[in-house]
C-alpha cells in the first residue's frame, strides 16, 4: 500500500471524530444529537479496511459514502444534519465484531454503509440485526449473506452477488477466451471461496476442465504454486481473492513461465495490484467486476467531478456504489414519517426505490437487488481500462 492511502486512511476517522464532537446528547435507539439550530445529527457510519494490505478498498468505499453525506449536508433541504464515522475493521473477520459493537454502542449511529469485504459482513450483521440497524453494503458479494437461515434481516447491498459474477467469469472465459483448461485459485477467505465455487460450477457447466487450489491470504511467497500451474498446461488462472495477494501471485506466474492469461475479481481491480504485481507481469490481466465505471458514465459525471475535487484522485473501485448506497439511506431517512429511528430508517429501506448514479436501488425482500451486472476490465499500459459489461461482450 502506498503512502497516500495510509495518510488518507487516517482522515475519514478524523472527520468523523469531529463530527460527532459536536452532536450533543442523544436518544437511544439512533436518536440522533441536538444541534445548536435545535435540529438533530444522526451518523451514518462506514465499515471497512481503512488500514491494513488492502486498505485501498475500503478508503475508495468509505470516501464515496463520505461524499454523499457532505454533499446531503450542503444542499440544505433535510431537516435533520448529519455526520460520517468511518469505522476500520481491516478488512479481518477477527476484528470486524468489535467494530460492529463499537457503531451499534453509538446511539447516534442510524444505519451502516459497508462492511466492505463479505468475511467481515458476515461476522458483523448478527450485532447489526439485533440492534435493528441497518447495514448498506456496497461491496460485500458473497451469496450467502442473505441465505435466510443467517437471520440478517437489517442486510441490503447495491451490487450483484458472485452469483453473478462467477457466472459471468465463466462464461467470458469458455465462449470468448475459449480457454479449456482452467487452474481456479483462492485466498481461503470467505469471499474468496464463495466466489471460487461460484465459478468453478459455471465452468464445469461450460465443459472446461477446471483444477482447484486454495492459498491463504497473506502467503506473499507463490513461487512453488506458480511452477506447479506453470508446468499443468492451464491456458488461464483465475484468481479469487484481494490485490495484496493477487500482485505477487501474478508476479510470481510471470516468473515461473506461465503463459495463459491471468483473471481475477473486484478485490483485485485496484492500481495497487499493477504496482504489486509489476507493469510487465500485470499487463493484460482480465478483471471481473459487479461495480461500473462511473468515468464512462453520463449518469455519474458530476460524481466523477466532485469525488476528485474532494479527494484529490479519481474515484475508485465501488466508490460509487458506496455513494448510491450512502443517498439510499439518507433517501430512507427522509421518507420516514415522525421520528427518525433505526428501526424506521430499516423498514423504510425495505419499500425504498432509489434511482442512483450506478442503477434503480430497488430491494427484494431479503435485501439483494435484482440487477445482476458484472464488468469486465483489462490491464492495459499500467492502467485498469474499462472494457464493457460482460453479457454484452460474450454477445459480441
Amino acid at each position: 500500500m502506498d503512502t497516500k492511502h495510509v495518510v488518507r486512511a487516517a482522515v475519514p476517522l478524523a472527520v468523523g471524530a469531529v463530527l460527532l464532537a459536536g452532536c450533543g446528547g442523544s436518544s437511544s435507539g439512533g436518536g440522533g444529537g441536538t444541534t445548536s439550530s435545535g435540529g438533530k445529527t444522526f451518523t451514518i457510519a462506514c465499515q471497512g479496511p481503512l488500514t491494513g494490505d488492502n486498505a485501498a478498498l475500503g478508503i475508495n468505499i468509505c470516501d464515496g459514502a463520505k461524499l454523499a453525506i457532505d454533499q446531503a449536508n450542503a444542499k440544505g433541504d433535510l431537516s435533520f444534519k448529519l455526520a460520517y464515522k468511518g469505522v476500520d475493521d481491516q478488512g479481518d473477520p477477527t476484528k470486524a465484531p468489535a467494530a460492529a459493537q463499537s457503531e451499534v454502542g453509538d446511539s447516534n449511529v442510524i444505519a451502516i454503509v459497508g462492511p466492505a469485504f463479505s468475511g467481515a459482513t458476515q461476522a458483523s450483521e448478527q450485532y447489526f440485526t439485533e440492534a435493528n440497524l441497518a447495514s448498506v453494503t456496497a461491496s460485500a458479494t458473497l451469496p450467502t449473506l442473505t441465505d435466510p437461515s443467517n437471520h440478517f434481516t437489517t442486510f441490503f447491498r447495491t451490487v450483484a452477488t458472485d452469483s453473478s459474477q462467477g457466472a459471468g467469469a465463466a462464461d467470458y472465459i469458455a465462449k470468448v477466451l475459449k480457454a479449456t483448461k482452467v487452474y481456479s485459485v483462492n485466498d481461503g477467505s470467505a469471499y474468496g471461496q464463495g466466489l471460487a465455487k461460484e465459478l468453478e460450477s459455471n465452468l464445469t457447466k461450460d465443459n472446461v476442465s477446471v483444477t482447484k487450489d486454495s492459498v491463504p491470504a497473506g502467503t506473499k511467497q507463490y513461487a512453488t504454486e506458480a511452477s506447479k500451474i506453470a508446468s499443468s498446461g492451464a491456458d488461464l488462472v483465475y484468481y479469487s481473492g484481494y490485490y495484496a495477494d493477487a500482485g505477487p501471485f501474478a508476479k510470481s506466474l510471470k516468473a515461473a513461465g506461465f503463459k495463459g492469461t491471468f483473471m481475477s475479481d473486484d478485490g483485485t481491480k485496484d492500481p495497487n495490484f499493477v504496482k504489486l504485481a509489476g507493469s510487465s507481469a500485470a499487463e493484460g490481466a482480465l478483471l471481473t467486476c459487479p461495480c461500473s465505471d462511473p468515468q464512462s458514465s453520463q449518469a455519474a459525471s458530476n460524481f466523477v467531478t466532485d469525488y476528485k475535487a474532494a479527494f484529490n484522485q479519481d474515484a475508485g473501485t465501488y466508490s460509487a456504489e458506496a455513494f448510491d448506497a450512502a443517498n439510499t439511506i439518507i433517501a430512507a431517512m427522509k421518507a420516514v414519517s415522525g421520528t427518525i429511528t433505526r428501526s424506521a430508517v430499516v423498514t423504510a429501506l425495505k419499500s425504498i426505490d432509489y434511482q442512483g448514479i450506478t442503477k434503480q436501488v430497488k430491494f427484494q425482500s431479503n435485501g439483494e437487488l435484482s440487477s445482476t451486472t458484472v464488468y469486465l476490465y483489462k490491464v492495459k499500459n499500467g492502467t485498469i481500462s474499462y472494457l464493457g459489461p460482460i453479457d454484452q461482450l460474450i454477445g459480441g
